[in-house]
C-alpha cells in the first residue's frame, strides 16, 4: 500500500517538473525500421534479398555485408540439414550402431571420430568452394562474388530464370533457413528439458 502511495505521489509531482525547451531531432516515420518500428533503420542492408530492416545490434555497421550475409545463408543451410537429419535419426540407424531414441544422444554413439569428420570435410568444403580465402578479409577479394553462391546447381534450377525468379527462390531459400535455425534450438531444447524424443 505504501508502495503504490509513493508511486502515486511521484506520478502527480512530475506534472510540475519544468517542460523541456530547446530543438529535439525527429526521425521520419519512413527511417524506422520495418522488423523493430522503435529502431532506426539499418543502412547497409538495402538491397539484399530478405531485408525487412532487422538489425537490432548493428552488425551491418560494423561488419561487410556480404560476409554476415555468406554466415546467414550458410548457417541456414546447415541448420536445415540439421533438423532433417535430427527426426530422421530417431526413425532410421544406420548398420553397424547403436539406436538411441534421443537425438541429442546420437553423437556420443558414433564417437568423437565420426563428429570430427564432419568438421574436418566442412572445413575442407569452405576452403574449397572460397579458393582459399576464408578470412572476413579476403573472402570477398573478388567484388563479383555474390554471398552464398558457389556454383552448386546440379538439377539446372536457375537455368533460364529471370532475376525476379531468382530473387524469389533466394528469398524462400533464405525464410525457411531462417525459421530452421530457430527450429533445430527448439528441437534440441526440447529433448534437453523433457527428457522425451522428439516424436
Amino acid at each position: 500500500m505504501k508502495t503504490v502511495a509513493a508511486l502515486s505521489l511521484l506520478a502527480s509531482a512530475s506534472a510540475f517538473a519544468p517542460a523541456q525547451t530547446g530543438s529535439r531531432s525527429v526521425t521520419s516515420i519512413d527511417a524506422m525500421s520495418k522488423a523493430v518500428p522503435f529502431l532506426t533503420e539499418p543502412k547497409n542492408t538495402k538491397g539484399y534479398v530478405g531485408d525487412v530492416g532487422f538489425d537490432p545490434l548493428g552488425f551491418s555497421d560494423n561488419f561487410d555485408m556480404k560476409w554476415l550475409r555468406e554466415a546467414e545463408i550458410k548457417h541456414s543451410r546447415a541448420a536445415m540439414l540439421a533438423c532433417l537429419g535430427f527426426w530422421q535419426q530417431q526413425f532410421v540407424t544406420i548398420p553397424g550402431y547403436t539406436h538411441v531414441d534421443d537425438s541429442n544422444l546420437a553423437p556420443s554413439v558414433v564417437g568423437a571420430s565420426a563428429m570430427l569428420q564432419i568438421v574436418f570435410w566442412g572445413g575442407v568444403m569452405e576452403f574449397w568452394t572460397n579458393k582459399g580465402n576464408v578470412t572476413m578479409e579476403t573472402m570477398f577479394s573478388d567484388p563479383d562474388r555474390v554471398p552464398g553462391d558457389i556454383g552448386f546447381d546440379p538439377m539446372g534450377l536457375s537455368v533460364g530464370k529471370s532475376q525476379e525468379e531468382k530473387d524469389r527462390m533466394a528469398l524462400r531459400e533464405l525464410k525457411n533457413g531462417r525459421l530452421a535455425m530457430l527450429a533445430i534450438g527448439g528441437m534440441i531444447h526440447h529433448n534437453w528439458v523433457t527428457g522425451d524424443p522428439l516424436f
